[in-house]
């Protein structure tokens, strides 16, 4: 493993000496811009250098965290940021729903994340960031210090790969990976001596049936991880894994505030530019490959749907969203680092503190049915209605009551981005559905934001608080999914997919979430109706975070992102 650059003592001081300077200027210049935003209430500051940023990394859910917060200062709070830097933070539904939309016009993603962003994506020459991790509509170039924005052709080029029509189409796809996936475990059952069943590491392996999947419905490529086949990009997805160092973990955590030390040469930044190199490598085969197969097979109809397809359509001068080649190839670095996060969802997507996670999601819905077999078998129960054949996209979207209610409990509990943080790019008027005390006493239902204040929408505070979905709102209940629009929960407040923010809202709402949840109900039907699951350990077996640049669920004690499961037949 790469080591971080070791610093003396007096350069330490240096470079704390340096940032104090750069902070204090900094703070000179924002009170001289002009307004002020309204003081609000807010846990004390554990350290001027960090602020609470310490404390949010160790907490083991920050949702927890977030919401306690919440209930001792209202639902919308103020807490420090590194270097005297203010953050409100979000547990409001009114709040959440304007600050989601008003994406893009107000609030945009900071310096640090488009940084954070080039060093995945970027050649020197060239930045990619995407103004939100969701969002396929905006792509800033920057060249220099020259930026340009384009118009939003990308999302328009690329919105027919995420049609009904085109996601029912693909349905195929996603059951013939899950197919290849039981034919290996049925092989593994088979040499199994043990008469019951065999233990097999599902992440592993939902890892891969994502991985072919996107390949063939984004790039018309097959890249047959499932077969046994060596891919650089599951390599390269497995090499993610890191545990930086406390000069690497100083600069990423003092990035918020001063944007440039997310470019430094840090542990966590030679890893991601590594793996940028790799993926620059293997976007340009499939993207040649893809031109040449256009060539001779025009009537390709897998191709010509895929995202690669449409994207070299709209790369014709003739073309009615035409994208100059420099797009193109931005597009196509974003879309092949996409695969290697195995992200289900919105090709255009950049990085891993985006949106879901197919393998991710699929592997926490097994943990949470191994550890209440009762609900496992209520599902499979529904799916066995079927008998051997597969339910349809238009069953898989509205026919499998708790199937959906399953899924939508997982992403629920387990939302891979456990945050949204934008930075307020004009002064806003933030309004609040419950009225908050502010220090000095005064009750308001609104509070002013000014120009350059950090602002965060806690999604996992919003997804479990019992404030919206009552007292088992920590608990893994699909039954809650059933009932929930007569229920009378607080949850209906929020605006989002079924009452969920995991997909984000507004204007950059996930273009790819029904992709996202086709794919999830049709793998999770194939594994759940053929075979049963349970921990060595028994259901109380305790998960723990893997750490990665993609955070990840493993059994605790196991050396990688590891979940053993023992996996027997359905008889």
């Amino acid at each position: 493993m790469t080591q971080s650059l070791p610093l003396s003592p007096f350069t330490v001081s240096l470079v704390i000496a340096v940032l104090w300077l750069i902070v204090k200027l900094t703070n000179g210049l924002n009170r001289r811009r002009g307004t002020a935003g309204t003081t609000i209430r807010g846990p004390k500051n554990d350290s001027f250098i960090f602020g609470m940023t310490r404390r949010i990394v160790k907490a083991a859910d920050t949702g927890l965290l977030f919401q306690e917060w919440a209930e001792e200062y209202g639902p919308v709070y103020q807490i420090a940021a590194p270097l005297g830097a203010k953050r409100l933070v979000l547990c409001d539904p009114k709040a959440v729903n304007h600050f989601y939309s008003m994406e893009r016009s107000v609030y945009v993603k900071t310096q640090l994340g488009r940084n954070v962003i080039a060093n995945l994506v970027c050649s020197p020459s060239l930045y990619v960031p995407i103004s939100c991790p969701t969002d396929c509509s905006l792509v800033v170039v920057y060249s220099g210090l020259k930026e340009t924005v384009t118009n939003g052709n990308q999302r328009k080029a690329l919105t027919p790969a995420f049609s009904n029509a085109a996601i029912r189409r693909l349905t195929d796809v996603f059951y013939d990976s899950a197919y290849k996936l039981k034919g290996h475990w049925d092989r593994t059952l088979d040499e199994s001596t043990s008469g019951e069943g065999a233990v097999i590491d599902v992440e592993h392996w939902v890892n891969r049936v994502a991985l072919d999947s996107i390949g063939i419905a984004g790039f018309a490529h097959d890249f047959g991880t499932l077969d046994g086949k060596y891919s650089a990009v599951a390599a390269a997805f497995d090499g993610l894994s890191f545990d930086g160092g406390l000069i690497t973990n100083l600069l990423f955590l003092l990035g918020l505030r001063l944007p440039f030390l997310a470019r430094l040469p840090s542990q966590r930044n030679r890893i991601t530019r590594n793996l940028r190199l790799t993926m620059s490598e293997i976007a340009d085969q499939l993207l040649e490959k893809t031109r040449k197969e256009k060539k001779t097979h025009i009537t390709d109809e897998t191709m010509d749907r895929s995202v690669i397809g449409l994207l070299l359509k709209a790369e014709s001068d003739d073309a009615e969203l035409h994208m100059d080649p420099v797009e193109v190839l931005a597009q196509m670095a974003i879309h092949s680092l996409q695969i290697v996060n195995i992200a289900l969802i919105v090709f255009s997507e950049c990085f891993a503190l985006g949106r879901l996670r197919d393998h991710i999601n699929l592997t926490w819905a097994l943990i949470e049915l191994a550890r209440q077999p009762q609900k496992q078998a209520q599902l499979r129960e529904e799916l066995m209605k079927f008998g051997s054949s597969d339910p349809t996209w238009d069953q898989l979207v509205s026919g499998l009551s708790y199937l959906d209610a399953v899924v939508l409990e997982t992403l629920r509990l387990h939302p891979p981005l456990a945050e949204t943080t934008r930075v307020a790019d004009v002064d806003d008027i933030l309004p609040i559905s419950e009225p908050i005390t502010l220090p000095d006493g005064e009750v308001v239902d609104s509070i002013v934001v000014a120009k350059g204040t950090l602002v965060t929408a806690s999604i996992r505070c919003m997804n479990q608080s019992e404030r919206f979905w009552g007292p088992d709102a920590k608990e893994f209940k699909p039954e809650r999914w059933l009932t929930l629009e007569t229920d009378p929960l607080r949850a209906k407040e929020i605006t989002g997919h079924r009452h969920l923010i995991t997909f984000s809202e507004g204007p950059r709402v996930c273009l790819g979430k029904q992709f996202a949840l086709a794919e999830f109900k049709a793998v999770l039907v194939v594994l759940i109706r053929n075979f049963m699951y349970a921990f060595p350990g028994g259901p109380e077996t305790e998960i723990a975070a893997h750490k990665s640049i993609i955070p990840r669920p493993k059994v605790a004690g196991q050396p990688g992102a590891n979940v053993p499961m023992l996996v027997r037949r359905v008889d």
